[in-house]
């Protein structure tokens, strides 16, 4: 029986009932990746004789009579990660050296839970691209069209799921990095909401490990199945034991509800600054019709919803002004010189960002207070509505594009070009508040490439999402391995 495919839950059954070994299992994804890698390149740092030492071990371990949520399971780790003895760069050729001796906090709990660490996924250059290419490790290409993105910044876990390549990845997501490689390589991810997972050790090198609380930012985990993504989730929340985990513990609420129909749900696929493409509007359709034939609510519009346009300016305000803060592009004269010759009436996402990379202090702190207001919003929507769906980006999965001025691309919508970076406004929506959100697949496109939608949940309810996108998967079906 080839398990490749399989999903952890499966796996862990099978290793539970003495189906297969952990060893039979990692000799089996070692050889995937040894065939199938070379035209993806998902895996771009392989740790094969200490996975083959780790499912060793697993083995011993159930013999013994050891049980533990992912014993013997083949899992990928993103580059970003530090893992004690392999490089962690971010892509980033001066730190091509660069080699932790200390894992990251959320590499240390895959252990826990018995896990068997294949490798490393690839990354773009400083994890800061919706694609994922760099000089060190080179591109790598979507599954199902290797002349196409598969997403950034954690396009080698979606890949390497889609090809196979383990059954669990972990990944992190600031723009949309765990959502849009999902939607584009077809598989499933969760950007939990904001400080649910501890961080620590997914750090620019050589920085040191710090158990800081980022903003923005989250780690989270990516899978095949909507169950899988809960039980990896299960296994990373929780805080720092450094910090908040001297004192609390987490105890998640239950998903709202348990049947599809008694979802009542929120249906959103237009933009205002960003059209919508029609293969990502018909995978909205789909859910949509899937969830009214289930008799949940389904609405279209609501007054509720916090104002689209400046969610996504005051999104792009935070997220380029603490990018800019840790990789600046170049000098700061250089900017306000440019900034400087912008029309006072020049509203768009490009000045905006371009505004962003100036911010004072007092910039920074108004568009924090900003930021609590459509965190109010968005409680006062979650008392009426359950789950928000919407598109994670406009496209399917576009063609690479490394030209190395990011603000001179562009991405084609249904024929037409826009700005490249405006299509971070979908994955903005839940990341600017805070929110959980599941991206699931959710068909193809005309062409055959993998469509999905994300689903948008209450702040530390992730559960319901999670529950959302589990039974919309039987019923509108889910992943779908690359032909």
């Amino acid at each position: 029986m080839e398990w490749s495919f399989q999903t952890a839950e499966e796996l862990v059954a099978a290793l539970r009932s003495g189906a297969v070994t952990s060893v039979e299992l990692t000799e089996e994804a070692i050889a995937r990746i040894e065939r199938d890698d070379k035209v993806i390149n998902a895996i771009c740092v392989r740790d094969f004789d200490r996975a083959r030492a780790a499912a060793h071990r697993a083995d011993e371990a159930r013999a013994r009579g050891e049980d533990r949520p992912l014993l013997g399971v083949p899992v990928t780790v993103k580059e970003s990660y530090n893992v004690a003895g392999l490089p962690t760069t971010w892509g980033m050729p001066p730190h091509r050296d660069y080699v932790p001796s200390e894992d990251a906090v959320q590499v240390t709990r895959l252990k826990a839970a018995g896990a068997v660490i294949l490798g490393k996924t690839n990354v773009p250059l400083g994890l800061q691209d919706i694609q994922s290419f760099n000089e060190i490790y080179g591109t790598t290409n979507n599954p199902w069209d290797h002349g196409r993105t598969s997403g950034g910044s954690s396009g080698g876990s979606a890949a390497a799921l889609a090809c196979g390549f383990g059954a669990l990845s972990i990944g992190s997501d600031l723009a949309g990095s765990l959502r849009t490689p999902a939607h584009f390589c077809g598989v499933y991810a969760h950007k939990p909401t904001l400080g649910l997972v501890a961080t620590r050790g997914m750090v620019p090198p050589p920085g040191p490990a710090f158990p800081t609380d980022l903003d923005l930012a989250v780690a989270g985990p990516m899978a095949r199945t909507a169950r899988d993504l809960a039980l990896l989730l299960d296994i990373m929340a929780g805080p720092d034991p450094l910090t908040r985990g001297v004192a609390y513990r987490l105890a998640l609420p239950p998903a709202r509800h348990e049947r599809l129909g008694d979802f009542r749900v929120l249906v959103i696929d237009e933009h205002p600054l960003v059209p919508t493409g029609a293969a990502v509007r018909a995978g909205v359709d789909r859910v949509a019709a899937a969830l009214v034939d289930s008799g949940a609510r389904v609405e279209r519009h609501s007054p509720l919803l916090p104002e689209l346009t400046e969610a996504a300016t005051l999104y792009m305000q935070l997220l380029i002004s603490g990018s800019v803060a840790r990789f600046p592009v170049e000098s700061d004269e250089q900017l306000r010189a440019h900034v400087a010759g912008l029309s006072a009436d020049d509203r768009s996402l490009d000045s905006a960002r371009l505004r962003a990379m100036v911010f004072s202090h007092r910039d920074r702190l108004e568009a924090d207070n900003l930021r609590e207001v459509h965190r109010h919003g968005w409680r006062q929507l979650f008392a009426e509505f359950d789950v928000v769906v919407c598109p994670t980006t406009p496209t399917p999965a576009f063609p690479h594009d490394h030209d190395p001025d990011p603000m001179g691309r562009r991405v084609d919508i249904d024929g037409a070009e826009y700005p490249y970076f405006d299509q971070l406004v979908w994955a903005g929506l839940a990341t600017m508040p805070g929110l959980p959100a599941t991206a699931i697949p959710t068909g193809r496109s005309p062409e055959g490439l993998p469509v999905g939608v994300q689903l948008i949940g209450p702040m530390f309810e992730d559960r319901t999402p999670l529950r959302l996108a589990e039974l919309l998967e039987r019923k509108i079906g889910g992943f779908e391995a690359p032909e």
